[in-house]
């Protein structure tokens, strides 16, 4: 109980951290009591104009998407481990994210419009992926074999990846819209439209917070789940509804980002242990400091330009990866 209580404390203090520096750092660095008064008094008469439209109308919207979108891919991150027994598991590895990133592009190719038709339009298309993904984790070689679930997800990423680069080409309007939210970046989406996503994602986190208990009875084992009063297919099929609602509206607010899953619930776990209860939530605030950290270091290594949120959270990811790749990480599941 002591553990789950610094690790908690932890990742709560990271993300502070993590959300003053997204609003603090930049290209033009701006004090703390200068983004307070932004934020609270932007009529303060010695407030420099300039200070106040940054902060109020270009770091706050982009902090509150990374926030949202972050918390969602970690706990996608904890669900999918956990339901598929797989501790190298994420949406965007396995290609739910890019599924959702691809019906997007569809949907925009024939004309879909507007913040929620383009979210459903993405929880369509994670939804897809994601039954994809099912299947082939339901089979005993790949199940007993983590490592061939992420070669066959990142297949299914590939293919969807560039099947989607192949309809922005085709379209020169979307992809000059879109060119920025295909890597993945927190200025694809404005404040009204994350508030608008924000009810789908409560959805999708009470959901996954409902499935605690039955996420720790499958990491025992399907048998020993049904001899604890779960019923596994029951189970596993809520998890897919919680993974298609984060998943899916993450990837409609920020794009098709990777590893924030994984390095998510993996810093969720060692910090509190494997019991959902504590992890799930956890994972979230982790994946949501890991992604405002990856936004703000891609801010400050090429002023005045950036680097996008999703390339810097590769770059983090991919050690991370090849870590529980050969370490075997994941027996505690």
């Amino acid at each position: 109980m002591k553990q789950r209580g610094r690790g908690a404390a932890i990742v709560v203090l990271a993300l502070l951290a993590a959300v003053v520096a997204s609003l603090a750092l930049g290209a033009r660095p701006i004090d703390l009591s200068t983004v307070m008064t932004a934020i609270v008094r932007p009529e303060w008469p010695t407030l420099d104009p300039i200070d106040a439209v940054v902060v109020r109308e270009l770091r706050v919207p982009r902090t509150i998407v990374g926030l949202l979108a972050g918390a969602a891919l970690g706990i996608a991150g904890a669900v999918m481990q956990g339901v598929t027994r797989n501790p190298i598991a994420d949406p965007g590895l396995l290609g739910v994210s890019a599924g959702a990133s691809f019906a997007i592009v569809v949907g925009l190719s024939i004309g879909v419009s507007g913040t929620l038709p383009l979210a459903a339009t993405a929880l369509l298309g994670a939804l897809l992926a994601s039954a994809v993904i099912a299947v082939l984790a339901a089979r005993p070689r790949i199940a007993n074999a983590p490592a061939l679930l992420v070669v066959a997800g990142s297949a299914i990423t590939a293919l969807l990846v560039s099947a989607t680069q192949l309809l922005l080409l085709s379209d020169p309007e979307a992809l000059d819209q879109y060119r920025f939210w295909t890597v993945g970046a927190l200025t694809a989406r404005t404040l009204s439209d994350a508030l608008a996503l924000a009810p789908v994602l409560a959805v999708g986190a009470v959901v996954a917070a409902l499935l605690a208990r039955a996420l720790d009875a499958l990491a025992l084992g399907d048998d020993v789940a049904r001899g604890l009063g779960f019923g596994v297919r029951t189970s596993r099929a809520w998890s897919l509804v919680a993974i298609v609602l984060l998943a899916g509206t993450a990837t409609a607010l920020a794009g098709p980002i990777v590893f924030v899953g994984l390095v998510g619930a993996h810093l969720a776990r060692r910090l509190a242990g494997p019991g959902h209860g504590m992890l799930l939530p956890l994972s979230g605030l982790a994946g949501a400091a890991l992604l405002l950290v990856a936004d703000t270091l891609g801010r400050l290594v090429a002023p005045p330009g950036e680097i996008e949120a999703g390339i810097v959270v590769a770059v983090l990811g991919a050690p991370v990866l090849i870590g529980l790749v050969r370490s075997r990480l994941g027996a505690a599941l």
